[in-house]
This record gives C-alpha cells, structure tokens and sequence, in this order.
C-alpha cells in the first residue's frame, strides 16, 4: 500500500456535529482522503519516506472551514485601492483620499473601496462632499455593499453620464434636483457607465491578485468557498490557477443570471454545470431577487422610512420565477440574493411552486435574508431551502441602537429583526455561515465570533445586537463546517473528521468552541490543508 501524503500527529481532533473531542490523536491522509484515524503509532506507520509529518501538539483539527459566501475575482479588483472600511466620517475619507492623491500624476485613477455610508451621516452620499479630490481626478469608490459606486466628476464626463438614466431593472444615477449627477451610482446596470471606461488589470495582474487573495484566505483557516459569480474572466482564472497549483482553496461556483436572460442565456448556465477542474467546479446558478436597504434598492412589503425599497430587481419577478423553474427542471440548485422581506418571500413562493410542479428535491438557498417576519423564518425549514447569512454584515455596519443608515430606513420594527441566525436554526432550517467578501473581512473566525456575539469587532464593549439571535459555539461551526458540506450535496465527503473523507483541515492552536466569544478572532491558526496538502503553516509547527 502507498505510503500517506500526509501524517499529522498528536492533535486534538474535534467533531463538529458533536462538539467532542475525538478518542483518536492523529490522522493520516493519502491522495487527498482520509485514510486514518488513530494514535500516533498506527498513523506514524502510515508514513513513508516523502510523507510529510507534522507534530500538532495538542493542537485542534476540525474539517476544513469553508465560507458560504465569497467574490474572489470580483473581490481581488474592487478591493485594488483605498482601504476606506475603517474611515468612519467624510474627514477621515478626505484625508485618505488627499493622502493617495498627493503623489499621484495628474489624470491618475484613484480607487477606494469600503465606503460606509455611515461615514455621511445625515448628509447624502455625493462626491462634492468629498473634497476637491474629487474634481481634481478620475475617482471610483466602492461602497462597502457592492452594489453602488461613487464616481468622481472627470469619471462621470469619461462615461458621458451626465443627467439620469432609464434602465429596465433596479438602478440608477442620482440626481440633485436640477438633475446633475451627484456621482452615486446604483446597482449593477448604472455602474456599468462608469466601468467600462475604467482601466483594467492584464490577465496575468488578475490572476496574481487573486491568488494572493485565496493564500491569504488559507492562512486564516479556509479551505473552501462557494464562490456567488463566475463571470467575466472569472472561470479562466480559477482553471489557470488550478493547472498550476496555485488554487489554496476548493471552489463551488455559482454563475450569474441576469434579468436580461433569454432561453438561450438560461440554457448555457444549465451547460456550464459541472465543469471545471480538480480543485474547482460549476455548481448552482446565482440570481438577485433585490439590492441592498442601505441603498433604497432593496424589496420590502411596505416602503422604508425615506419611501424607497419598493421594487424587485427584475422588472416583472414572475420572470424570475419561470427562471427558476427552468433551473429547477434542469436540476440546477439556485442561490438567489434576497434581502427584503418581499424579495424573500418571492423567492420561498418560487421555490415552493418549483417543488410543487417539478418533483426533483434540489438544495436550493436563499442569500443574505436581513430583515424577515416570524411567518417567513419557518418556511426555510418547511421548504428545505437553507438559509445563508453573514453575521459580519450585522455587527460592522449596523448599530444596536438603531442609529445607522441600514436601521433608519427600516425604521425599529423592521430593524428589530435583523439577521435572524438563531430564529433561522431553532425553526429547523440549515444555517449556512459566510463573509461575502469583500463586503466583509473572510478570516473565518472573525465571521464565527460575530454570530455568536453579535458585537461590532470596533467596540468589543458595545451593545449587543439582536441578543436572542446569538449563535453557540457549535452552532457556528457547523454554519462553516457541516451546513456548507450538505447544501453542495457533499455531506458523504467533506465536513467532518472520517475515514474517506477529503484531507481539508483546519488546525488551531486551542478548541474554538471552548475559547471565549471576544478572543475567538485572534485564535492562531497554525495548520491549513487542503486536498491533503498544507496551505499555511505556522512557524511553531
């Protein structure tokens, strides 16, 4: 018998659907499986003059963490810039903009990405507001949201969008009320003006970028991502980077459908399923049913507090609903962007009559869910649809006591029910845990500790919010764990410590269901590996 790839010694290996620790102290990995478990003796046996063996120390193993939610290639361009996230008033933004700008030739593109509305406060968010910066050069800023943009008066002459604009789905260039551009830019179809005249990155830039961007996922504990676009030049990156070894994580990817699919659009995703390489597949479909609350973009049932939120993305949601359906027939799983209660329940009523009418069980999911009525948290469980939230999204940009921009629209009812984690698993349902990065940071524990402490990672002291929507320890790990394993149908492989299973761990340096809620984020990683082979590996190792 070949001897093992891998042979790690003396851990702790921790079973995430109990929570116990494993009477085995070691494990062996050949061809990228498990292939035992044991003490040190019989897994030592396993090893072979290549073999690589690592001495744990008493550190903990888990399945590999995998993140339920994340843009690598869309990540790796918008986060090429400007680190605005922790800019938390127009001041700071100013003078992180002088700052770059100060050495930069004239005509130079500045970008910044991370923009926090709350920065603003009750001002509107407009490029006058940000100095003469703004005039002086073509800038593009990315809120933190990702679905708007903030352009600066020469990128907006570029783009020759100089008054507002009609589009068939949810976007727009807003106007001061003589009908100048202010530079916000919202949603996908009016970002678009200005970024097709932005200057892009080469082929080999992209793919550098992205896979730095995967390395330093790794190094915080992830193997995996499912991966919520493929489009673009996206699919070519993640094949490149497989063919030469440099893919860190595994890769389940959910192509785009836009409002604007025909039956010919629809039935190249369905082709799409599937491929891909050894580290990397095609697998589900990704649709937006709304935008964001903090833009006014979003689906509700009643307006928010300035009149706005109250339209889907597409223009007439039935389409959506006969897209599913396709995708349904097609047994092509869904992942769909919901944010709004309406947009939520649109999506359940599409599901359901997708199950009604075509008697194929699919894992279909429903993304982001941040506002949502008792009536709605129990038909994920009913349905089968599993749920998949960013606790980050939460604890970094809303406030709990109400005061920040997301909130305000709502208005406190709404607000009040916001990221519903813990109602979600309690009604039954699957809990799929992520960071949506970049919207958020991908360290993995930063996203577990903010499900189960639900405060802002700026003010560990703050209030909590939504208190009853705290996750356990365990319950968190399994949203990156177990949850991410069955809604890619991968239960019987990935998502726990066995004998068969895929070699992706996660190794720390002390058991995170037993290290506090407020220390969990700077728990050291000290092992990744994935199909078998280290990722990251700390130098105390």
């Amino acid at each position: 018998m070949a001897a093992a790839d891998l042979v790690l010694l003396s851990g702790r290996l921790l079973d995430p659907g109990t929570g116990e620790i494993l009477p085995q102290s070691a494990l062996a990995a050949a061809g990228g499986r498990i292939v035992a478990l044991g003490d040190d003796g019989s897994c030592r046996e396993e090893a072979g003059p290549s073999t690589t063996v690592v001495d744990l120390h008493g550190a903990v193993v888990t399945p590999g963490l995998v993140d339920g939610h994340i843009h690598p290639v869309f990540g790796a361009e918008r986060t090429d810039g400007i680190d605005l996230s922790q800019c938390t008033s127009i001041p700071a933004i100013r003078d992180a903009l002088d700052s770059a700008a100060r050495d930069a030739a004239p005509g130079t593109w500045l970008r910044g990405w991370g923009l926090d509305p709350n920065a603003f406060g009750d001002q509107p968010v407009t490029a006058t507001a940000l100095g003469p910066v703004m005039e002086r050069f073509p800038v593009l800023l990315q809120l933190f949201d990702g679905h708007a943009l903030l352009a600066s008066a020469p990128v907006l002459e570029a783009a020759g969008v100089d008054g507002p604009r009609h589009f068939e789905e949810t976007a727009e260039v807003v106007c001061d009320a003589e009908g100048r551009p202010t530079g916000l830019l919202l949603e996908s179809a009016a970002m678009s003006l200005v970024r097709e005249v932005a200057p892009g990155h080469s082929g080999e830039e992209l793919r550098h970028m992205v896979a730095d961007v995967l390395a330093r996922m790794a190094a915080s504990g992830l193997t995996g991502g499912h991966v919520m676009d493929g489009n673009g030049d996206s699919l070519a990156v993640f094949g490149d980077l497989d063919g030469e070894g440099r893919l860190a994580l595994r890769l389940r990817v959910a192509p785009w459908c836009f409002p604007s699919a025909d039956a010919d659009d629809l039935a190249a995703l369905v082709e799409l399923q599937g491929t891909g390489g050894r580290l990397w597949s095609v697998a589900g479909v990704k649709l937006f049913m709304d935008g964001t609350i903090d833009n006014g973009t979003a689906w509700l049932g009643h307006p928010d507090c300035l009149g706005e939120s109250t339209r889907a993305l597409w223009p007439d949601p039935e389409t959506y609903t006969h897209a599913v359906l396709a995708f349904h027939r097609a047994g092509v799983p869904t992942a769909t962007h919901a944010i709004g209660d309406a947009a939520v329940r649109h999506v359940l009523d599409t599901l359901e009559r997708a199950e009604r009418e075509v008697h194929q069980p699919l894992r279909h999911r429903v993304e982001h869910i941040e506002t949502i009525p008792d009536t709605t948290v129990e038909r994920f469980a009913r349905l089968g649809v599993t749920a998949s939230m960013q606790p980050l999204h939460c604890t970094e940009y809303t406030r709990a006591d109400h005061s920040d921009n997301w909130s305000r629209r709502l208005g406190d009812e709404r607000a009040s029910h916001a990221w519903r984690c813990r109602d979600v698993l309690d009604a039954g349902a699957n809990l799929v845990l992520g960071s949506d990065w970049p919207i958020a940071p991908s360290p993995p524990l930063g996203t577990m500790a903010g499900a189960r402490h639900r405060r802002p990672s700026r003010d560990p002291l703050g209030a909590v919010h939504g208190p009853g929507q705290r996750l356990t320890p365990l319950q968190a790990l399994q949203g990156l764990t177990i949850t991410p394993a069955w809604v890619a149908g991968e239960e019987h492989e990935s998502g726990r410590l066995a004998v068969g299973y895929r070699a992706d761990l996660t190794v720390f340096a002390d058991d995170p269901l037993r290290v506090a809620d407020d220390d969990l984020a700077e728990l050291p990683v000290v092992l990744t590996v994935l199909d078998g082979r280290p990722t990251h590996r700390d130098g105390s190792l």
